[in-house]
């Protein structure tokens, strides 16, 4: 079966705008205005690295942001410490005269018992 050139170069063209819009829908863009002096440094690490600068800066980004994202949000515990905590949900302690009073001067600010 023959296929037209011109089909073919149709059909490559449309794909080829659609993936274009789909790539500029799904991207966001983020400049940065740095020293000479801290781009040389970036574009030597990208080098060795054997990346563009982009690849370089964004993946640099992401770990960075990763790292600050499970350092703020993620509870790391030892095994003590998660023998602990899961001791404490199973069988949580009565509630002692502070927890009391906090309770009590929840419910009195917030117009609330819960």
């Amino acid at each position: 079966m023959k296929t037209n050139v011109n089909e073919q170069s149709k059909t490559a063209r449309s794909a080829d705008r659609k993936d274009a819009k789909q790539s500029s829908e799904s991207k966001a863009r983020l400049e940065a205005r740095i020293s000479k002096a801290t781009h040389t440094r970036i574009k030597l690490a990208s080098d060795i690295q054997g990346r563009t600068v982009t690849d370089f800066v964004v993946h640099a980004a992401l770990e960075a942001a990763t790292k600050t994202i499970e350092e703020n949000f993620i509870v790391q515990l030892s095994m003590e410490g998660q023998e602990a905590f899961a001791e404490a949900l199973l069988n949580p302690p009565e509630p002692n005269d502070a927890l009391r009073r906090a309770f009590e001067r929840h419910s009195a600010l917030t117009g609330r018992n819960d």
